[in-house]
């Protein structure tokens, strides 16, 4: 492993430890060279489902993509990283259960859609009005009003 502060090869490893799912091995380095010490996490690499635009391109599934955007969404909300990556990983495990070589982006976004009120209803209404393109402030509304209807709204 390359230490991100001078580059060299000759690390070691100090701690290793799994996440609670068992899913990632997190792992404490310190640099022999620079004797700087940095964290790296260990995941197992799955064969997803390629995701397909609105337009028709194709992409490769992209997990700091989705993260970066739910990241925005939950800017200086408390929502820890944590959260976001166990977020993450459901969504990842959905897509290795659909099993087709292909899904529609839009499936993608509404599984976020789904469960992203569990971790914070703002978070919500901002992903929500990024994903969805509203033209003005009636479109908005109405997926408020149809967010509220669910029982989500947040009441005590």
């Amino acid at each position: 492993m390359k230490c991100p502060y001078c580059g060299q090869l000759d690390n070691r490893v100090i701690d290793s430890r799994l996440s609670r799912d068992k899913t990632i091995t997190r792992r404490r380095r310190h640099c022999t060279a620079c004797e700087q010490r940095f964290t790296t996490y260990e995941r197992i690499e799955m064969t997803l489902p390629m995701l397909v635009k609105k337009d028709g391109r194709r992409e490769s599934w992209d997990r700091g993509k989705i993260l970066l955007g739910l990241e925005k969404a939950c800017e200086k909300l408390p929502v820890s990283m944590e959260q976001l990556d166990a977020f993450v990983d459901r969504i990842e495990r959905r897509l290795q259960d659909v099993g087709g070589k292909e899904i529609p982006t839009s499936q993608l976004g509404e599984w976020v859609m789904e469960a992203l009120p569990e971790i914070d209803v703002v978070a919500y209404v901002r992903f929500a009005s990024v994903y969805r393109q509203f033209k003005d402030v009636n479109e908005f509304m109405d997926e408020l009003k149809h967010f509220l209807g669910k029982g989500k709204g947040g009441q005590p």
